[in-house]
């Protein structure tokens, strides 16, 4: 079993988050103007549309080289529909496009990360979220 905790606090003087993971950081905002956003950062639908493709493009490269292959360009558009009240994701359609550096067709590579690929096949496994709370928390 593999387990990754990333943590979140908010950014002083603001209504955003910053969130990190190692040492890397990302300002989790709403648009401005709605519920005090002030559009520091990327939204919830936009984090996880990105976690979607992001995924997506790190899964390619594992594929490729388990193949023996070479990528060269990578792009990949991940859509999120939102519906309802309250706001749920109803669907993620991911257009992707690559080449391979010796010009064959990489569409082995793209079915390869699709059926490996952690966050999609998460999501559409349904993953459990529990939410719980710890008053005595550290707010260092």
């Amino acid at each position: 079993m593999v387990s990754m905790t990333v943590e979140l606090r908010n950014v002083e003087g603001t209504q955003a988050a910053m969130g990190w993971a190692g040492g890397h950081t990302i300002i989790v905002d709403r648009p401005e103007g709605k519920a005090g956003g002030m559009g520091l950062g990327f939204n919830g639908g936009q984090l996880l549309a990105l976690a979607i493709g992001g995924c997506f493009c790190n899964d390619l490269r594992y594929v490729a080289e388990e193949m023996g292959a070479r990528l060269g360009k990578i792009a990949v558009t991940v859509t999120l529909t939102l519906e309802g009240q309250p706001l749920l994701a109803t669907t993620a359609t991911m257009v992707v496009a690559c080449e391979t550096l010796d010009g064959s067709d990489p569409a082995q590579i793209i079915a390869g990360a699709g059926a490996i690929s952690t966050v999609s096949n998460s999501l559409r496994r349904g993953v459990p979220v529990s939410i719980e709370t710890n008053a005595e928390r550290s707010f260092d």
